[in-house]
C-alpha cells in the first residue's frame, strides 16, 4: 500500500518521536521506501566568480545557500544508519526554504504515500502564535499524514 513515507525532522527531540511508528510501519511494508527531511532556512548573500579579468563588483553573483544545512545533512545521516541497521531502506534530503511549503512541495513531486510528522497538539492562541506546519502541510496535500502527538504535550482532557 505504501511505498514511500516522507518524515520531516527538524532535529528536535518532538520530532525524532515519530521515529518508531515509522520502524514500526516501515517493518510491516517490505520494500517501502523512508525518506527523512530536513528543511534549513535560505539565506541570500554573494558568491565570487573565479573570472579574474572582471572586476570584483561584477564577479559577485547572488546565490542563496541553506542555513546549517552541513549541520543538517549529518544529523539525517545518523539518523538514517540507525533506521538501516534495521533493515529499512532510507533516502535523505534536505531541502531550503519554508518548512510547510516544502514538505508539501516535495511529497507531492516525489509521489510519497504516507507523512508521518511529529505534532505538540497546540490549540487556540498557541497554535495561532506559533503556527503549525503539520496543519499546514495538511491542508496543502492529499497524501495521509500519521500526525504523531509528542510524548508530554496532550492537553489536559
Amino acid at each position: 500500500m505504501y511505498k514511500k513515507i516522507l518524515v520531516p525532522l527538524d532535529g528536535s527531540k518532538l520530532a525524532e518521536c515519530v521515529l518508531p511508528h515509522v520502524g514500526g510501519l516501515a517493518a510491516c511494508l517490505p520494500g517501502v521506501e523512508v525518506i527523512l527531511v530536513s528543511v534549513t532556512e535560505r539565506i541570500s548573500g554573494f558568491r565570487v566568480m573565479d573570472d579574474y579579468s572582471q572586476p570584483l563588483g561584477e564577479r559577485l553573483v547572488p546565490e542563496a545557500v541553506g542555513k546549517e544545512d552541513r549541520e543538517a545533512r549529518k544529523y539525517l545521516d545518523r539518523i538514517a544508519k540507525t533506521l538501516e541497521g534495521k533493515g529499512i531502506k532510507v533516502l535523505t534530503e534536505v531541502l531550503m526554504g519554508k518548512p510547510a511549503e516544502e514538505i508539501a512541495l516535495f511529497a507531492t513531486n516525489e509521489g510519497c504515500d504516507l507523512i508521518v510528522m511529529a505534532s505538540h497538539g497546540r490549540s487556540g492562541p498557541s497554535r495561532w502564535t506559533h503556527g503549525s506546519v503539520t496543519e499546514k502541510v495538511f491542508r496543502a496535500i492529499s497524501a495521509p499524514i500519521l500526525v504523531v502527538r509528542a510524548p508530554g504535550c496532550a492537553s489536559g482532557v
